[in-house]
């Protein structure tokens, strides 16, 4: 499906449509970024890197949620710890999750974006994400997965 379908508050994007509006909304970031996403790599990690320092240069908090080091197979471990590590080189907080695999990005308390893609290792798998518009959506799911008191 590489079609965008979008309501008065939701939009719907595929692996193709995903990342142009996904940067669009992080660049416009005015105080938080939120990323749950269980792997992580280099390649995705590269792209988004520029966007994510110069929101920590001015000054927005950037949280990632992913699953532990020891939980990813060997090769994914060694992109993750390489990738994690320039992430907290330039001050993002990096969280560990047993289990984890929620895919989602919070963007200030209005943008939230939830689905299949796992937002900072996808590359080549048919996905779908969702997003939504919606001050109330963005505080229920921030308490729901209990990234409320990291996101302050």
């Amino acid at each position: 499906m590489r079609n965008i379908f979008s309501s008065s508050h939701t939009t719907l994007y595929d692996q193709d449509t995903f990342y142009k509006p996904f940067e669009r909304d992080l660049v416009r970031a005015r105080y938080l970024v939120a990323i749950e996403s269980p792997f992580i790599t280099i390649k995705r990690i590269s792209c988004l890197l520029p966007i994510i320092t110069k929101l920590r240069n001015r000054g927005v908090k950037v949280v990632i949620n992913t699953k532990p080091l020891d939980e990813h197979d060997t090769i994914l471990r060694d992109w993750a710890t390489y990738a994690i590590a320039e992430l907290q080189e330039i001050g993002v907080k990096v969280l560990f999750t047993s289990g984890h695999h929620r895919k989602l990005a919070i963007i200030d308390d209005l943008v939230l974006f939830e689905g299949s893609l796992n937002i900072l290792s996808q590359s080549d798998s048919c996905e779908i994400m969702r997003r939504i518009e919606d001050k109330v959506s963005v505080l229920q799911m921030l308490r729901f997965i209990g990234l409320e008191k990291w996101c302050k």
